[in-house]
């Protein structure tokens, strides 16, 4: 399937599209489903629930993560690829358990709203990832990607993204990934891609990370489940 160009994407992103992106195969090689949080609906979330491992976060920006008070889940990151959790949350308007599909996305919308701190109990079934200011340029990860993509589109810098797995809970990984691409009619581009499109446009302060070049699918938001 030919990739498609970022412009596109990014404008497809805009209107409310769901995105598939996968890293590096010598990174995690795992491909997470992402959509900005802003145009996040039920009808999205229990798509992304059904399809993914159920642990849904939240990317979002260094500034947006100090708006709300959200401070790191722990002080000494052990993770391989140090991937940035904050504590978790729920909202706290339409929300009772917060597990459910619609009140995670009342959650994740809320997020992305000129919600406060104190809108928000710790906590909840949504992990907030806070991506480096560079994003992609500074780290390619799924949550850079996710917020780069926000950016790009103009909206507001938090997404949703959950990793993907098989019927039987084995992770996807890249020609299951492809297949699921096709299964839904995804167009294809490759991060890779969004970091020469960034890099480019931006100048060259940022050296491009070595690897193989993950790949993002993308669809309109308009989803069978």
């Amino acid at each position: 399937m030919k990739n498609a160009p970022i412009e596109k994407i990014v404008s497809e992103f805009r209107a409310g599209a769901l995105v598939v992106v996968t890293d590096d195969a010598d990174r995690e090689n795992e491909g997470d489903l992402i959509v900005a949080a802003s145009h996040c609906t039920p009808g999205i979330m229990a798509f992304i629930i059904r399809h993914t491992s159920g642990i849904v976060c939240a990317p979002l920006s260094e500034e947006r993560a100090v708006e709300l008070d959200l401070p790191l889940m722990v002080q000494h990151n052990e993770d391989p690829h140090r991937t940035a959790f904050t504590v978790s949350v729920d909202g706290t308007a339409g929300v009772t358990t917060g597990i459910s599909a619609t009140e995670r996305c009342n959650t994740v919308n809320a997020l992305a709203s000129s919600m406060e701190p104190a809108d928000f109990v710790r906590p909840g079934h949504i992990f907030p990832l806070i991506a480096k200011s560079g994003g992609v340029l500074e780290r390619r990860g799924h949550t850079e990607a996710a917020v780069d993509l926000c950016r790009l589109a103009g909206l507001p810098e938090v997404a949703v993204i959950s990793e993907l797995v098989n019927d039987d809970g084995s992770v996807m990984k890249g020609a299951e990934i492809a297949n699921f691409a096709d299964r839904f009619g995804l167009r294809t581009m490759s991060i890779a891609d969004l970091v020469r499109y960034r890099a480019e446009a931006e100048g060259d302060d940022f050296i491009l990370a070595r690897g193989a070049a993950p790949q993002v699918y993308a669809v309109s938001s308009d989803l069978q489940q």
